[in-house]
């Protein structure tokens, strides 16, 4: 990067702080609301499996959106597509205010969904313009602590929102918020110089997926975020119901639950900066994560304490926020020439995986559907995990 592109950009303090918002606004959107999904089902006289597609929308249109938003940034750089991006949410945010019934709603939350993926894959691509190495490894884990706060925050306020009041003020909050973020996107400079983007028509830039997924050793560490992360969208699926119906605990209470165990993933993202290596750190997640996934199943089927769930949860977490920076890192630094676009290969199997597991925790007997997805998303993780690490053994041996 060019001197005077060095004195163009945002101070670290600001890029920290925006790009932590845009990388946790999608999100953020669905976690708002997720105590007030019972009182949506009733608002709308549905079903929890039509809720939970709401859930499976928006994720749907996270991965997608990723999709046309990452090389988009590549060809015209970060800023313009940030800020369509924000314009695009206060606008389906409005249509979802005035949806007619569930079906309306859950298309409408397509759009939230794509609107929501542009801070998540140019808040990793800005990173991938102005860092490398272990700065990017470090980047990454400051920006979980702040990514982390939304999951804290988030329904601990829909929560005591809900007390006075439905979703439909929950969603008037997000609009709030929309605006705020768009005036962000407005103050933020652009991280990618002219030079850097990708030549010719947008289209080009879309060739360059190929490539990108051809690259076994970079889908690795997608792989093992995407499946890691099965656990976490089941979590979120799930545990309204699981928490408030199973264990009667009423909306605020869970919500408070909700936001510790978020803040377990905070408290994971700031270990990873102690680890030498940015794998080894990786592989204590994985690990981590099997073992304590594994004694949770055992709790719900066991028929154990609530308190003794919730602890297992919060590991749980504490493991997933080693897990997120490392695997992004260790995948973006394979791809530094196309950050844009493996950022959306990142988020587009990430949030697809997500749609695909959301719904299925509500068909079936719920302990059941929440133990084999959980158990299913380990049992992969830790395969791929062992794939990179002798994929990587030999790397090193062909260099030697």
């Amino acid at each position: 990067m060019t001197d005077n592109m060095k004195a163009a950009t945002n101070s670290r303090v600001f890029l920290l702080m925006a790009m932590g918002m845009m990388s946790a606004f999608g999100p953020f959107v669905t976690d708002f609301y997720l105590p007030g999904l019972p009182a949506l089902a009733a608002s709308f006289g549905t079903t929890t499996s039509w809720v939970q597609m709401s859930l499976t929308s928006s994720m749907i249109g996270l991965a997608g959106g990723q999709l046309l938003i990452g090389p988009a940034s590549d060809r015209y750089g970060r800023r313009m597509p940030l800020m369509l991006s924000m314009a695009l949410f206060i606008l389906s945010t409005l249509a979802c205010l005035f949806a007619w019934n569930i079906e309306s709603f859950v298309f409408f939350r397509i759009f939230q969904g794509i609107a929501g993926a542009g801070g998540v894959v140019i808040s990793k691509s800005v990173a991938a313009d102005l860092y490398q190495g272990k700065a990017l490894n470090d980047f990454f884990s400051l920006l979980m602590v702040i990514n982390g706060l939304a999951p804290i925050v988030a329904p601990v306020l829909g929560g005591f929102i809900m007390r006075y009041t439905d979703w439909e003020g929950i969603f008037i909050i997000l609009l709030a918020v929309g605006v705020i973020l768009f005036a962000v996107s407005v103050r933020f400079r652009e991280s990618l110089p002219p030079e850097q983007r990708i030549p010719g028509s947008v289209w080009r830039s879309f060739g360059k997926f190929v490539p990108i997924i051809r690259n076994g050793s970079f889908m690795h560490y997608v792989w093992i975020q995407t499946f890691s992360m099965g656990v976490f969208f089941t979590y979120i699926a799930s545990s309204p119901f699981l928490i408030q119906e199973h264990f009667r605990l009423d909306a605020f209470a869970y919500s408070l639950c909700f936001a510790i165990n978020a803040s377990g993933m905070i408290v994971g993202s700031r270990i990873t900066p102690r680890f030498s290596d940015v794998f080894s750190a990786l592989k204590t997640g994985v690990y981590g994560l099997c073992i304590a996934s594994g004694l949770f199943v055992a709790v719900l089927f066991a028929g154990g304490l609530f308190y003794v769930m919730e602890a297992l949860l919060f590991i749980m977490m504490v493991f997933l926020g080693m897990i997120l920076p490392t695997s992004t890192s260790l995948a973006l630094t394979l791809e530094r020439k196309n950050a844009g676009g493996a950022s959306a290969v990142i988020g587009f199997f990430l949030f697809i995986f997500g749609a695909i597991v959301s719904p299925m925790t509500g068909f079936g007997p719920m302990i059941l559907s929440i133990s084999v997805m959980t158990l299913l998303c380990c049992l992969l993780a830790f395969v791929f995990l062992r794939i990179a690490a002798r994929r990587a053994r030999q790397n090193r041996e062909e260099k030697a």
